[in-house]
């Protein structure tokens, strides 16, 4: 009996002191933890895509509540959680444009001609390192391998007739297409602009139309219609300034090439 009363008395002692040892430990090794980057991840969507350039969603909550982020970060949520986050850092939102990716090409196999039948995986980026840079004429265009639907975690790019196609209503810019596509090709551009550019060659236009029947050929007869300045030409390409541009649509009307369109 004596024994079990000293195995008890022990026992407990040990509890006492194990459970001391670990309030103290606690109160040491507490980190504190900021109630607006709760808050904050509370807010965001969840997708840890990494179009914000951060890891995650937790790593972004930590960066706005460090003010090392801005409250509208996140290219998913967009403005409605920019708003949230705003509140929540107690600051005005700053002006958040909705975006879409655009592919800037619409060389599909009816306008590009095939330099050589390609037997492989589908893949830009294999694509890219065999010759002339893949069996499409077009050296710049996109090559259809569908590197960027895969890389899309919201089933918003689709290969049609060896081009891929972006649906806007889908799309939440987060930029993982961008990132994937070997040929630069992809761009992020506001989504109330229905005036795109939809092509990437640099070569001089009779270079663009041997290798494709919708390239851009740089005449710039765009950039004289414009009056808003909102349209240039540069290595044979046009460019538009979507902070400048009305929407107007005369450089399109004037385009030879078809190239600048509404999309």
């Amino acid at each position: 009996m004596q024994t079990i009363i000293i195995a008890a008395l022990i026992t407990g002692i040990a509890g006492i002191i194990i459970g001391l040892f670990l309030g103290i430990a606690g109160e040491k090794l507490h980190v504190e933890v900021d109630e607006r980057e709760v808050k904050i991840r509370e807010a965001l969507p969840g997708n840890n895509c990494g179009g914000c350039g951060y890891a995650g969603c937790d790593a972004l909550a930590k960066a706005i509540a460090l003010l090392e982020a801005p409250v509208n970060a996140c290219p998913v949520g967009q403005a409605p959680v920019a708003d949230k986050i705003a509140k929540i850092m107690g600051s005005d939102n700053m002006t958040t444009v909705k975006k879409t990716a655009f592919v800037c090409c619409v060389g599909d196999c009816d306008a590009t001609k095939t330099t050589y039948n390609y037997v492989g995986p589908d893949s830009c980026k294999m694509m890219k390192t065999l010759p002339d840079g893949g069996p499409k004429s077009c050296t710049y265009g996109c090559l259809g391998g569908g590197e960027c639907v895969k890389a899309c975690a919201f089933d918003a790019i689709k290969v049609i007739n060896g081009v891929a196609v972006v649906d806007k209503e889908k799309c939440t810019a987060c930029g993982k297409c961008i990132l994937a596509c070997p040929r630069d090709i992809i761009e992020l551009v506001p989504y109330d602009s229905h005036i795109r550019v939809a092509c990437s060659s640099k070569d001089k236009g009779k270079d663009v139309k041997a290798a494709c029947s919708l390239g851009c050929i740089g005449c710039t007869l765009c950039t004289k219609q414009c009056n808003e300045n909102a349209i240039t030409v540069e290595n044979f390409l046009a460019h538009i300034d979507y902070d400048k541009c009305i929407q107007c649509g005369k450089c399109m009307e004037k385009c030879p090439a078809k190239i600048i369109r509404s999309i």
